[in-house]
């Protein structure tokens, strides 16, 4: 079936490549670049940021390479409010966010997806390394790209809207193809970090925009071991930078434990004392049918992070997650993805968790 497609092009390899693939399948492709900053920078720096000048430029000659119409999109404003703003509210509230799987839910499978949808598109093709059929979404065959959990926040009907070309290729052979087909984006550097803070100096980037709030650190007895400018800079499981001039008794590094915005404080401990054996969240997405009663399946906490095999106990208002084997620094605000194999069940947002 022939099908109107609107390709998301970011200006990297990897959406260009999907791009072609889609047209070279017969479909009927328009290429579309997401101005998603309202002051973008005219060069990026490395693979630190994205959404630049450099990056539309590099789109426009992608769909020059594959010979079809290209426009650019300004959704700005959409995103600085649905991602940005939500960034810095989840931090300032203790929690830790995904901004990548924010960009998914609420600016590619929402504000690009009903806009496509209004025009007459049938589909949206974006350039994740994902598997689906329109009904079940799979991880990619490349286990170091493979970006389903990125997309587990997506609903059944989004994802009978959403192609993703490049689930059974591994990222070397994307690059060899883009080469082939004489992308010049072949071999420009994947960008990493949060896309919006290009020097990659999430501290700094929160401090501008939250001001000065001193407070303590403590140890889990409660003791104050340091101080810190604002609780917001700090992330469940992190050990650097802590400022922390007093050394724990026993000369072992210390992790961030807890972080609690109401009295402004920060915990730090052992690195055994990060582990946690159950998860509540809340209300889920789901992707398969919604189970009736408790049900095993494996769930993964972060962006290539370990997957944990768990028992589910579906509850009025969410999830609560049984590990089997305990997780590492866990943080409230985290999705949960929820797997049976390689297929993506659905996902839920962390709201607390418990230590053994």
């Amino acid at each position: 079936m022939t099908l109107r497609v609107l390709a998301a092009m970011s200006g990297g390899v990897d959406s260009a490549v999907a791009a072609a693939r889609a047209a070279e399948a017969g479909h009927d492709v328009t290429g579309v670049h997401m101005a998603l900053s309202s002051n973008p920078q005219s060069y990026r720096s490395g693979a630190r940021g994205c959404c630049t000048l450099e990056d539309a430029r590099d789109a426009r000659r992608a769909a020059d390479a594959i010979g079809i119409p290209f426009y650019v999109w300004d959704l700005a404003e959409r995103f600085h409010r649905d991602v940005v703003e939500d960034f810095v509210s989840e931090y300032a509230a203790g929690r830790t966010p995904n901004p990548c799987l924010r960009c998914n839910e609420k600016i590619k499978f929402a504000a690009l997806l009903d806009k496509a949808l209004a025009l007459g598109f049938d589909a949206v093709c974006t350039g994740h390394y994902a598997r689906s059929d329109g009904t079940v979404l799979r991880r990619g065959v490349d286990p170091g790209k493979d970006q389903s959990y990125v997309l587990a926040v997506c609903t059944p009907e989004q994802l009978r809207h959403a192609l993703f070309p490049l689930g059974d290729t591994t990222k070397a052979e994307i690059r060899r193809e883009a080469d082939r087909r004489g992308i010049q984006v072949a071999a420009k550097p994947d960008s990493h970090d949060v896309c919006f803070i290009a020097d990659g100096d999430t501290r700094g980037f929160l401090a501008e925009r939250l001001g000065a709030a001193p407070g303590p650190i403590v140890d889990t007895a409660g003791a104050r071991v340091g101080d810190h400018d604002g609780a917001y800079a700090y992330t469940i499981g992190q050990r650097r930078g802590l400022r922390i001039g007093t050394p724990a008794p026993d000369g072992r590094p210390r992790y961030v434990l807890d972080i609690s915005p109401a009295t402004n404080t920060v915990t730090v401990g052992p690195r055994e004392a990060l582990d946690v054996t159950e998860i509540t969240t809340g209300a889920p997405v789901w992707l398969a049918p919604p189970p009736a009663g408790p049900f095993g399946c494996s769930v993964q906490l972060r962006a290539h992070g370990e997957v944990h095999p768990c028992t589910v106990e579906p509850g009025p208002d969410g999830l609560r997650l049984l590990l089997a084997t305990p997780a590492r620094g866990v943080a409230p605000g985290q999705t949960a993805a929820l797997y049976d194999g390689d297929r993506v069940l659905g996902s839920a947002t962390i709201a607390t968790t418990l230590r053994p």
